[in-house]
């Protein structure tokens, strides 16, 4: 899988702004390493980027378990 295509799978649960501060990062940076790689303005996505939207996910999908289970239960 791509950077591109990782980071559309990840939103809206994981922002860029989240991505970017994982990688410790500009959010232009994350930004120019989605676009076109042909394009004058594309960056090589960062080392790491895969382990971090895992991490992210994986983080994200706990709260969003927590969260359905405390309204289902009512609290």
């Amino acid at each position: 899988m791509d950077f591109r295509t990782a980071t559309d799978r990840m939103n809206p649960a994981i922002t860029l702004a989240d991505l970017s501060a994982e990688l410790g990062m500009s959010d232009a940076a994350v930004r120019q390493a989605r676009l076109d790689p042909e394009g004058s303005s594309y960056r090589t996505p960062p080392g790491g980027w895969e382990q971090a939207i895992a991490k992210l996910a994986k983080e994200r999908a706990g709260e969003l378990i927590k969260l359905a289970e405390e309204l289902e239960a009512g609290n």
